[in-house]
Protein backbone atom coordinates (compact mmCIF):
# COMPACT_ATOMS: atom_id res chain seq x y z
CA UNK A 1 0.00 0.00 0.00
CA UNK A 2 1.05 3.24 -0.81
CA UNK A 3 0.66 7.03 0.52
CA UNK A 4 0.89 9.97 -1.34
CA UNK A 5 3.23 12.51 0.28
CA UNK A 6 1.66 15.74 1.75
CA UNK A 7 4.33 17.41 -0.33
CA UNK A 8 3.04 16.14 -3.53
CA UNK A 9 6.11 13.98 -4.16
CA UNK A 10 5.09 10.47 -5.05
CA UNK A 11 4.37 7.43 -2.84
CA UNK A 12 6.69 6.35 0.08
CA UNK A 13 7.07 2.93 1.97
CA UNK A 14 5.60 1.94 5.31
CA UNK A 15 7.64 2.77 8.44
CA UNK A 16 7.70 -0.68 10.28
CA UNK A 17 6.92 -0.58 14.22
CA UNK A 18 10.08 0.80 15.51
CA UNK A 19 10.52 -2.56 18.62
CA UNK A 20 12.24 -0.93 21.77
CA UNK A 21 15.12 -2.78 23.43
CA UNK A 22 14.59 -3.39 27.60
CA UNK A 23 18.08 -3.71 28.81
CA UNK A 24 18.34 -5.72 32.11
CA UNK A 25 17.37 -3.87 35.30
CA UNK A 26 21.19 -3.10 37.50
CA UNK A 27 21.12 -5.21 40.38
CA UNK A 28 18.77 -8.42 39.41
CA UNK A 29 20.21 -11.81 40.00
CA UNK A 30 21.77 -13.80 37.10
CA UNK A 31 21.14 -17.37 37.44
CA UNK A 32 22.13 -18.50 34.16
CA UNK A 33 24.49 -21.21 33.52
CA UNK A 34 27.71 -19.10 34.37
CA UNK A 35 26.38 -18.04 37.55
CA UNK A 36 28.94 -19.10 40.21
CA UNK A 37 27.87 -21.23 43.21
CA UNK A 38 31.04 -22.29 44.84
CA UNK A 39 30.07 -20.56 48.08
CA UNK A 40 26.73 -21.72 48.58
CA UNK A 41 27.91 -25.21 47.69
CA UNK A 42 30.49 -24.90 50.00
CA UNK A 43 27.83 -23.57 52.72
CA UNK A 44 25.55 -26.52 52.09
CA UNK A 45 28.11 -29.25 52.54
CA UNK A 46 29.08 -27.35 55.60
CA UNK A 47 25.62 -26.95 56.94
CA UNK A 48 25.04 -31.22 56.15
CA UNK A 49 28.41 -32.14 58.17
CA UNK A 50 27.31 -29.30 61.14
CA UNK A 51 23.90 -30.52 61.68
CA UNK A 52 25.14 -34.50 61.74
CA UNK A 53 27.75 -33.53 63.93
CA UNK A 54 25.73 -31.29 66.19
CA UNK A 55 25.91 -33.67 69.04
CA UNK A 56 29.96 -33.49 69.08
CA UNK A 57 31.24 -30.52 71.43
CA UNK A 58 33.28 -28.62 69.91
CA UNK A 59 33.41 -29.91 66.04
CA UNK A 60 30.01 -29.29 65.89
CA UNK A 61 30.55 -25.49 66.66
CA UNK A 62 33.68 -25.29 64.56
CA UNK A 63 31.49 -26.61 61.49
CA UNK A 64 28.44 -24.51 62.66
CA UNK A 65 30.19 -21.32 62.17
CA UNK A 66 32.06 -21.89 59.01
CA UNK A 67 28.59 -23.00 57.13
CA UNK A 68 26.84 -19.71 58.76
CA UNK A 69 29.78 -17.81 57.44
CA UNK A 70 30.23 -19.44 53.97
CA UNK A 71 25.81 -18.74 53.88
CA UNK A 72 26.26 -15.36 54.42
CA UNK A 73 29.07 -14.48 51.50
CA UNK A 74 27.10 -16.77 48.99
CA UNK A 75 24.11 -14.50 49.61
CA UNK A 76 26.09 -11.16 49.40
CA UNK A 77 27.52 -12.10 46.03
CA UNK A 78 24.16 -13.30 44.74
CA UNK A 79 24.79 -17.01 44.11
CA UNK A 80 21.90 -19.33 44.79
CA UNK A 81 19.87 -18.37 46.96
CA UNK A 82 18.30 -22.18 48.04
CA UNK A 83 21.75 -23.68 48.40
CA UNK A 84 23.01 -20.66 50.59
CA UNK A 85 19.91 -20.60 52.69
CA UNK A 86 19.88 -24.20 53.76
CA UNK A 87 23.12 -24.42 54.70
CA UNK A 88 23.01 -21.34 56.87
CA UNK A 89 19.90 -22.37 58.50
CA UNK A 90 21.69 -26.39 59.06
CA UNK A 91 24.77 -24.71 60.02
CA UNK A 92 23.08 -22.34 62.66
CA UNK A 93 21.25 -25.88 63.91
CA UNK A 94 24.25 -27.40 64.25
CA UNK A 95 25.81 -24.81 66.29
CA UNK A 96 23.37 -24.21 68.44
CA UNK A 97 23.03 -28.01 69.73
CA UNK A 98 26.96 -28.73 69.72
CA UNK A 99 27.18 -25.54 71.90
CA UNK A 100 24.32 -26.83 74.21
CA UNK A 101 26.09 -30.01 74.49
CA UNK A 102 29.42 -28.27 75.12
CA UNK A 103 27.89 -26.23 77.60
CA UNK A 104 26.24 -29.62 78.85
CA UNK A 105 29.10 -31.34 79.42
CA UNK A 106 31.41 -28.52 80.87
CA UNK A 107 29.29 -28.53 83.85
CA UNK A 108 28.66 -31.68 84.86
CA UNK A 109 32.46 -31.88 84.48
CA UNK A 110 32.31 -28.85 86.96
CA UNK A 111 29.60 -30.14 89.52
CA UNK A 112 31.73 -33.88 89.70
CA UNK A 113 34.86 -31.76 90.81
CA UNK A 114 32.87 -29.87 93.27
CA UNK A 115 31.06 -32.79 94.59
CA UNK A 116 34.63 -34.78 95.43
CA UNK A 117 36.04 -32.32 98.05
CA UNK A 118 32.57 -32.10 99.97
CA UNK A 119 32.12 -35.64 99.98
CA UNK A 120 35.70 -36.07 101.38
CA UNK A 121 34.86 -33.07 103.98
CA UNK A 122 31.80 -35.13 104.87
CA UNK A 123 33.65 -38.31 105.29
CA UNK A 124 36.02 -36.26 107.65
CA UNK A 125 33.44 -34.67 109.73
CA UNK A 126 31.43 -37.92 110.45
CA UNK A 127 34.78 -39.43 111.83
CA UNK A 128 34.26 -38.35 115.42
CA UNK A 129 37.52 -37.08 116.67
CA UNK A 130 38.85 -39.64 120.20
CA UNK A 131 37.86 -38.11 123.00
CA UNK A 132 41.37 -37.94 125.97
CA UNK A 133 38.88 -36.24 128.49
CA UNK A 134 37.47 -39.49 130.54
CA UNK A 135 33.27 -39.39 132.04
CA UNK A 136 31.94 -40.85 135.18
CA UNK A 137 30.80 -43.69 132.59
CA UNK A 138 34.62 -44.32 131.66
CA UNK A 139 35.48 -44.57 135.47
CA UNK A 140 32.40 -47.07 135.60
CA UNK A 141 33.65 -48.92 133.62
CA UNK A 142 37.17 -49.09 133.80
CA UNK A 143 38.76 -52.32 135.12
CA UNK A 144 39.99 -52.76 138.36
CA UNK A 145 43.44 -55.12 138.88
CA UNK A 146 41.69 -58.42 140.55
CA UNK A 147 43.38 -61.05 141.85
CA UNK A 148 43.31 -64.37 140.15
CA UNK A 149 41.72 -67.43 141.86
CA UNK A 150 44.53 -69.76 143.62
CA UNK A 151 45.34 -73.23 141.37
CA UNK A 152 44.72 -74.91 144.61
CA UNK A 153 40.86 -73.67 144.74
CA UNK A 154 38.10 -75.65 143.86
CA UNK A 155 37.02 -75.28 140.13
CA UNK A 156 33.50 -73.54 141.19
CA UNK A 157 35.16 -71.19 143.44
CA UNK A 158 37.57 -69.82 140.64
CA UNK A 159 34.18 -69.82 138.32
CA UNK A 160 32.29 -67.77 140.98
CA UNK A 161 35.58 -65.10 141.03
CA UNK A 162 34.92 -65.25 137.25
CA UNK A 163 31.80 -64.67 137.71
CA UNK A 164 32.63 -61.61 140.12
CA UNK A 165 34.54 -59.55 137.87
CA UNK A 166 31.65 -58.06 135.75
CA UNK A 167 29.27 -56.93 138.88
CA UNK A 168 32.08 -55.97 140.80
CA UNK A 169 34.49 -54.11 138.58
CA UNK A 170 32.36 -53.38 135.04
CA UNK A 171 29.13 -52.41 136.79
CA UNK A 172 30.50 -51.07 140.26
CA UNK A 173 28.23 -52.85 142.45
CA UNK A 174 28.38 -53.12 146.00
CA UNK A 175 29.93 -56.71 147.81
CA UNK A 176 26.42 -57.88 149.06
CA UNK A 177 24.90 -57.32 145.56
CA UNK A 178 27.65 -59.03 143.99
CA UNK A 179 27.43 -61.77 146.64
CA UNK A 180 23.53 -62.16 145.99
CA UNK A 181 23.96 -61.81 142.22
CA UNK A 182 26.51 -65.00 142.86
CA UNK A 183 24.20 -66.80 144.77
CA UNK A 184 21.31 -65.79 142.27
CA UNK A 185 23.40 -67.15 139.10
CA UNK A 186 24.26 -70.69 141.23
CA UNK A 187 26.96 -70.25 143.28
CA UNK A 188 27.49 -71.88 146.64
CA UNK A 189 27.71 -69.59 149.28
CA UNK A 190 31.18 -70.42 150.00
CA UNK A 191 32.57 -70.03 146.25
CA UNK A 192 30.52 -66.51 146.38
CA UNK A 193 31.88 -65.71 149.82
CA UNK A 194 35.31 -66.88 147.93
CA UNK A 195 34.93 -64.94 145.12
CA UNK A 196 34.33 -61.35 147.13
CA UNK A 197 36.98 -61.66 149.36
CA UNK A 198 39.13 -62.60 146.56
CA UNK A 199 38.09 -60.06 144.25
CA UNK A 200 40.15 -57.15 145.40
CA UNK A 201 37.08 -54.40 144.61
CA UNK A 202 37.62 -51.25 146.51
CA UNK A 203 34.19 -50.99 147.01
CA UNK A 204 34.62 -47.62 148.86
CA UNK A 205 35.20 -46.13 145.33
CA UNK A 206 32.67 -48.86 143.47
CA UNK A 207 30.25 -46.72 145.96
CA UNK A 208 31.49 -42.97 144.70
CA UNK A 209 31.01 -43.77 141.36
CA UNK A 210 27.19 -45.02 142.10
CA UNK A 211 26.45 -41.78 143.62
CA UNK A 212 27.92 -39.74 141.16
CA UNK A 213 25.61 -41.68 138.03
CA UNK A 214 22.80 -41.05 140.50
CA UNK A 215 24.06 -37.48 140.80
CA UNK A 216 24.42 -37.11 136.55
CA UNK A 217 21.23 -38.71 136.12
CA UNK A 218 19.11 -35.81 138.08
CA UNK A 219 18.40 -37.76 141.46
CA UNK A 220 18.54 -35.43 144.29
CA UNK A 221 21.55 -34.89 146.14
CA UNK A 222 19.70 -36.05 149.35
CA UNK A 223 18.43 -38.77 148.24
CA UNK A 224 21.25 -40.61 146.93
CA UNK A 225 22.59 -41.76 150.37
CA UNK A 226 19.80 -43.74 151.21
CA UNK A 227 19.45 -45.35 147.72
CA UNK A 228 23.47 -46.56 148.19
CA UNK A 229 22.77 -48.44 151.64
CA UNK A 230 18.80 -49.44 150.55
CA UNK A 231 19.06 -53.29 150.58
CA UNK A 232 16.64 -52.64 147.45
CA UNK A 233 19.21 -50.51 146.05
CA UNK A 234 22.70 -50.95 146.00
CA UNK A 235 23.19 -52.43 149.24
CA UNK A 236 26.55 -50.33 150.13
CA UNK A 237 27.71 -49.94 153.68
CA UNK A 238 26.74 -47.07 155.64
CA UNK A 239 30.95 -46.46 155.88
CA UNK A 240 31.18 -46.80 152.03
CA UNK A 241 27.86 -44.41 151.41
CA UNK A 242 29.39 -42.20 153.59
CA UNK A 243 32.78 -42.19 151.49
CA UNK A 244 30.89 -41.69 148.72
CA UNK A 245 28.75 -38.37 149.63
CA UNK A 246 31.71 -36.74 150.71
CA UNK A 247 34.05 -37.62 147.45
CA UNK A 248 30.85 -37.10 145.49
CA UNK A 249 32.38 -33.97 143.91
CA UNK A 250 35.92 -35.10 143.43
Amino acid sequence: MTTSSPLGGGSQEPTPPHVQDHPQQPGAPTTGPGTPKGLAVAALVAGIVAFLTGLLPVFGIVVGIAAVVLGILALRRRQPKALAVTGLALGAVGLVVSLLVTIGIGALIGSADDDEPLATATTEQEAPAPSSTPTDDDEAVTPTPTASADPDVPADWAAALEDAEPRAVSLGSSRAATYESLISGGATPEAAQYAVDTIGVDWQENAAKKAKQYRDGGMPVDTIHDQLTSEYGEAFTVEEADYAMAHLDD
